[in-house]
């Protein structure tokens, strides 16, 4: 199965400290509300079909041709996907998952209890971004991230009153002992940051890579992502070329692309 799966964060109006984490690597990955609504009609442009729900996907069935389904992810739980995304995914049909750190539900520029059950109502899934968004989630202990997920799962289904088994990783530091104590904790989808467009899964969790739309990237680069395989190619190639800072995350760090080699009976001693 392939997938295109786009990365979006917060939306703000005039100030990226609006909604969700303030710090100059969060707002990197904030966009301006004029440039989101472009990224949206691209999309519009060259795909009609709406994006699907991950909880549909099952690893193993074939795409064909380069109109592969897509996804719609945010993550973070800032208040702008109450506010501001919702709203513009609503009015064209379109559901999105909003992954969601539970520690920060409630805070100033964080989404509520009420909004998150608003969102979960109109159809929007709603999904686990851990519950603290540890700098380098994959540097826990297998103990730890256990209760990471366990304790924002337990949060978000005590709010929309339903099961919640998808979750997205904080920072994009993936490994698999990161997939393993998702599965342990009652995780069945789990999104990296990866640009692959491969489902892939062992038998724990199902694993789906995701395209980033950062502040500053092109206007149109949801458009290519969604319907050109070259983009995605690029994409691959340039988060590949950024593995300056792989020497420093040791054996805590493993590629999505490469989970298949990944023994899993030795996930749990690689964080």
């Amino acid at each position: 199965m392939r997938v295109v799966s786009l990365l979006f964060h917060d939306v703000f109006t005039d100030d990226p400290a609006e909604s969700g984490f303030v710090s100059d690597a969060a707002h990197r990955y904030k966009l301006a509300l004029p440039d989101f609504d472009t990224q949206l009609a691209g999309v519009c442009g060259v795909r009609t079909d709406p994006p699907v729900d991950a909880r549909s996907i099952e690893c193993g069935s074939q795409t064909h041709g380069d109109s592969m389904p897509f996804l719609i992810t945010v993550d973070d739980g800032g208040e702008s996907y109450y506010t501001t995304i919702a709203e513009r995914l609503d009015r064209r049909g379109w559901r999105g998952h909003c992954f969601v750190s539970t520690d920060f539900i409630g805070r100033r520029g964080f989404l509520d209890r009420e909004q998150i059950r608003s969102l979960a109502g109109r159809g929007h899934v709603i999904g686990s971004h851990s519950a603290s968004h540890p700098l380098r989630f994959s540097a826990l202990s297998f103990a730890e991230m256990v209760s990471e997920w366990a304790r924002s799962r337990q949060v978000l289904e005590d709010i929309v009153g339903s099961r919640v088994d998808v979750a997205s990783v904080p920072g994009g530091y993936f490994s698999a002992a990161v997939a393993s104590a998702a599965h342990e904790a009652g995780i069945r989808v789990l999104f990296t940051s990866e640009p692959v467009t491969r489902v892939v899964s062992n038998g724990e969790c199902l694993l789906i890579g995701r395209f980033t739309i950062r502040r500053g990237d092109r206007h149109d680069a949801a458009r290519r992502y969604v319907s050109t395989a070259l983009a995605r190619s690029l994409a691959w190639a340039s988060w590949n070329a950024k593995g300056l800072v792989k020497p420093l995350l040791g054996s805590s760090y493993i590629r999505l692309s490469d989970w298949l080699l990944a023994p899993r009976a030795s996930s749990r001693t690689q964080a």
